[in-house]
Order: structure tokens, then sequence, then C-alpha cells
């Protein structure tokens, strides 16, 4: 499945974050929980590296499998100068800061130790806030602040420009806007970036995208598919295009003489997906 998507301020952003880098002392990447993989941005490693240590936020992670969160949160913090922890956008401010400053004492603790030495214990924690498009970077400094401090939506590539925002006398953020990288080697990354909805649904196909979905589903994760759809038993061991038709019947997703409408049937199995309605899922 081919996905290929970096409009021109992606590479402006690129350069952004290249700039700021030296002006902060933590980097907060927000991955989707449901692909907290391929929902990182190869080229942030390339700009981050090991120079600043980083704090990993699975956003989304009430849409994800929680087992699987679990999983993923222990495979990051057992990496160095790292941490990790998993939100959703229902996780109250202060239960939200308290995790945050939590992670930063301690990435941090090896500089503030120096500075204190030097005589400088009041401290400022800066931090930049990175993250691929609609992953929910705004969201999430909006519940941090406790207002609407930065724009929020529901499709890729809302934040356009970098802000910093005050949090407290001890924590600043830089916002950044979402990145992508210019190809997506692997094509199955393309594909759960593509109906995460992390990408445009105008560069990619509906069709083939909600048929590796459901091939996907098949394997992974069979119960949540057959009851959200109410497929046949005999459906389920057939080919994804089987489960795909009768989901269409059932949906009423027909064209003239009662042809299948893949179209809107596709369009509505990825809806259902992003919205958690088929189930808590986990592409990796």
């Amino acid at each position: 499945m081919h996905v290929q998507w970096f409009p021109g301020h992606m590479a402006k952003t690129k350069r952004m974050i290249q700039e700021q880098l030296k002006l902060v002392d933590v980097v907060i990447e927000l991955v989707d929980a449901r692909l907290p993989i391929s929902s990182r941005n190869p080229l942030l490693d390339q700009l981050v590296g090991d120079k600043k240590p980083r704090i990993i936020i699975l956003n989304k992670e009430d849409l994800a499998d929680p087992q699987r969160t679990a999983y993923w949160v222990n495979y990051f913090n057992q990496q160095s100068g790292c941490k990790a922890f998993p939100f959703n956008a229902t996780i109250g401010k202060k239960q939200l800061i308290s995790r945050l400053k939590e992670a930063l004492l301690d990435v941090t603790q090896e500089k503030r130790e120096r500075m204190a030495r030097k005589g400088i214990r009041k401290q400022t924690i800066r931090c930049m806030i990175v993250g691929i498009p609609n992953v929910g970077k705004s969201t999430f400094i909006n519940i941090l602040v406790g207002k609407k401090a930065a724009q929020t939506g529901d499709k890729p590539g809302v934040t356009r420009g970098t802000q910093w925002i005050r949090l407290d006398e001890d924590l600043e953020l830089l916002d950044t806007p979402g990145i992508l990288w210019p190809k997506f080697e692997d094509e199955e990354v393309g594909f759960r970036l593509a109906v995460t909805g992390a990408v445009n649904d105008d560069v990619f196909d509906h069709d083939e995208a909600a048929f590796k979905l459901i091939a996907f589903l098949q394997q992974r994760y069979p119960q949540q598919l057959q009851e959200r759809f109410k497929l046949d038993d005999a459906v389920m061991q057939e080919e994804p295009l089987a489960s795909l038709e009768q989901i269409g019947r059932n949906r009423g997703c027909l064209l003239k003489g009662g042809r299948i409408d893949y179209g809107k049937v596709s369009k509505g199995i990825l809806m259902d997906f992003r919205q958690a309605k088929i189930g808590r899922i986990t592409l990796e």
C-alpha cells in the first residue's frame, strides 16, 4: 500500500526543530498507542539523537489494546535516557501534570544536580513537544494548561508554527507542528498511518486500506471484528473480501443492481476503527 505525503510546511518544521533544539532540556514525543513504532518519525531520531533526554507519551491509549500498551510502555522505559507513560484525553490536568513532572525530574536529574553544584537552585525545565500530524499534541497541551492554549483539530496539519507556553514557573513547553518523513519505505507503516488518520484521507486508497485492515483483524482480533459487523462464521474463514462484501450488504452500502459500494463501506470501516467502535486495537 503506497502512501506518500510531505507538504512543504513539513520541511519548514524540520528546520524549526533543528534551530530550537538547543533551547530545550527535554524532548517530549507523542506517539499513537495503536502504532507506537510506526508513529515515531525517524527524522526526529536523526535530529535529536542522544543530544536530549526524551519522554515518550503513548497517546490515545483508550483506543489501543491495554496489554499491548503495557508492553510498549515497558519497552520504551528500558531505553537509556527515556521515560514513557500512556495518556488519553480523559485524563485530568492534575494527574497529567503529576505524571509529566515525575518523568521530567527523572530524565533531567543529572543536569539539575550538575547545575545545583554550580549554585543554580531554581531551574526551569524547557521542553519541546514533537510528533506526527494528528497524534494529539494540541489536546495534550490544552489539558496541561487548563485552557485552549493550542489549536486542535481532527485532521493532520492543524498546528502550523511553533509557540512557547509557560505551564508554571518550573516548566515551559514549545509546541511544534506535526511532521512526517518524505517516504514510507515500509508499506505496512504507510498502511498503519493511513487507517489511524495520520495522513490526509485524500492520499491513499480507502478500499485497499479497509481490505488490509480486515485481513489484520481476522488474524489478530477476530472476535471484535465478527461482533461489530455481525459476520457469519463461514465468512470469517474466507478471504477478507468476503467480509468486506458482507459488511457492505449488512449496512446497505449498495449500488444499482445490488452491487457493493466499496468506497462507502470502506470509509465506514475505517471510521469505526478510528473511533474504537470495533474495539481497542493495536496494529503492532
